[in-house]
Parts: structure tokens; sequence; C-alpha cells
């Protein structure tokens, strides 16, 4: 049995990782500040005797007592939403909490995984987009918060790796879905899902030409996974490799909800990447891994748990207040 620490735990992809993780017979401590993530999410685990939960912001200090194996740090708001009301607490994180959970995996003697994203890559100008690719930032745009902190991310646990000798695991994560989305976050899918679920216009920004290129959750947490016990330091991309228009999204979610609602255009927000499509081949060499799940049963899987929600949560808008988190 591993003792392994699941930072961002309460949140969509850290609550799947405490699920596979709890599944494979380890003793998983999560750790959440609930600003984005959601006690709900993990709330199945609460009464197991190989889980604890710890209310905390990495961006503190962090002490965990007793022997650790594994970190894999997700603690960050991952949709524009929500970085973009709190864009100096996504910026801290990255910086401040990344490296108080380096220092707590060198001081453990810990294997540590950080969340990276296809967001490094920018805008890009190489399709597909291999680990190589340096990427096209805009660091002055209001997109600019999250794309550097996972930079900094990178490049600091690079560094640990490099003049400390410490076991690091690099994970870009592009496009994922699956139930325990936020049906509000501002992410395509559950936002497409929810409108439909509501009888309302699904609202495409841009033209709707711009490319996604979506993975089901269950495989993206097998690739995290794998990536984990490996022993390859440098960053892996993780995600599916078919590639669709925002067009195509809204009638293909349009078809599945069985809803007549018109598709409007809005206008594009600044800096959102026109294409993105991960190159996989290094997940396939290295990990042996590639996604399994189709597009159809996991948009199937996706829309059961969002109509199966109750409608005070489907009609809710987000109201947390954020200002608190936002102070230097």
């Amino acid at each position: 049995m591993a003792r392994v620490l699941i930072t961002g735990a309460a949140g969509f992809l850290g609550s799947h990782l405490c699920d596979r993780f709890i599944n494979e017979g380890n003793e998983v401590i999560g750790m959440d500040n609930l600003i984005t993530g959601d006690l709900k999410n993990i709330e199945h685990l609460f009464e197991l005797p190989n889980f604890e939960f710890y209310n905390h912001d990495v961006t503190k200090f962090v002490h965990v007592p007793g022997p650790l194996d594994y970190i894999l740090h997700f603690a960050s708001p991952a949709s524009p939403i929500d970085y973009l009301k709190i864009p100096i607490q996504t910026l801290k994180v990255g910086a401040m909490g990344t490296h108080n959970l380096l220092g707590l995996a060198k001081e453990k003697k810990a294997r540590i995984l950080i969340a990276s994203t296809s967001e490094v890559y920018g805008d890009p100008l190489v399709h597909p987009q291999t680990e190589e690719y340096f990427g096209n930032v805009n660091t002055l745009g209001p997109r600019g918060v999250y794309d550097e902190a996972k930079r900094f991310m990178e490049s600091i646990t690079m560094a640990y790796h490099r003049f400390h000798a410490l076991e690091t695991r690099i994970v870009r994560i592009f496009n994922t879905y699956g139930p325990r989305m936020r049906l509000n976050d501002g992410r395509v899918i559950p936002a497409f899902i929810g409108q439909a679920l509501r009888g309302e216009d699904l609202t495409i920004f841009g033209e709707g030409t711009q490319t996604r290129s979506f993975c089901y959750v269950d495989d993206q947490i097998d690739g995290i996974y794998k990536l984990l016990m490996s022993d390859y330091v440098y960053p892996v991309n993780i995600g599916n490799p078919k590639e669709i228009t925002i067009n195509q999204l809204a009638h293909e979610i349009l078809e599945l909800t069985g809803s007549d609602q018109r598709v409007i255009n809005k206008p594009l927000p600044a800096d959102d990447p026109l294409q993105r499509k991960p190159d996989i081949s290094k997940a396939a060499e290295i990990l042996d891994w590639y996604p399994l799940v189709s597009r159809e049963e996991g948009f199937a899987k996706t829309f059961e748990y969002f109509k199966n929600i109750p409608n005070e949560e489907l009609f809710k808008r987000e109201h947390k207040d954020f200002k608190k988190y936002n102070r230097i």
C-alpha cells in the first residue's frame, strides 16, 4: 500500500484520481481549499479507512504527518471563468503552491507529478502539438495568468529534478470531459449540455471553426497513472488526438440531447487557441497508452450524469465570492 497526497482532490480530475488510487488499494490524502472544488465529488470516500481529507490552501505551507510515496499536484483553477475571476490565486497556486509541494516531496523523498496543460502551447503555430514545441503564448493577455502559471510549474519542477535529484513527472493535459465537471464553469462541453437541458440556444464564441480534441476522463486518469509509474521525467501529452470543430461539437450535443435550439455566435475571446490537437506518440511509445473511449460513448456517459443533476444546480449561476482569494 502506497501513501498518496492528491491536491485539488475535490475537483474534476482530482476526485477521479482519488477514486483510482483508492481502487488500487492505496492510502489517499485529499487536499483542497474548495475555491472551485466541491466536497460532493469525494463524499463517497469519507467513510473509507484509507482516505482522509485536509481543507487547506497549498499556497500556504503544506505539512502532512507521516510518510508519503507519491504527490499529485492538481490544485489549480482550470476553466477560463475561474482563472479570469481569480487571476492572482491562479498564479500563486502555480508558483507558491508548486514550490511548497516540491519542498514537501523533497522532505518526504516522494515522487511528484504536476498537472500541466496544453495551454502551455498557447495559440499554436505547430499542429499537432508535440512536447518539443515551445508554444506561442501571450504573457500579457488575460489567459496569461493560467498559461504562464503552468509554464512556471514545469520550469521549477525540472529545476528540482536537476538540482535536488527529485523524482518528478509532468503531464500536459488536453481537453478532458466527463462526470463531475461543473456545469457552469465555462468549459465547452458542460456549457453546451447545460444550455441544451435548460432549453437555451447554444453559444459558440467565434465562427466555430476552431478545433479541440476531447479526451474522456477515464482515459485521462489512466494516462496520468501510467505516467506517474513510469521512469520518464519530461512532459508527456495526454489527450485524444481525434480533432473536431466547435461547430461539429455543438451539433453533436444537440443530437445527443434531442434539442432543437439554435446555435448562436458571439465574439471570440482574446488569445483563444484556434487549433488544439495532441501528438501522443510519446504516450504511446513510453506508456503504452492510447485513449479507448469513443466520443459517442463518452458523451453519452457525460450527458447521463448531467441530466440527473437537480434543477437548482442546473439553473444556478456561479456565485462564489472569489475576492478574498486575490489578496497579495
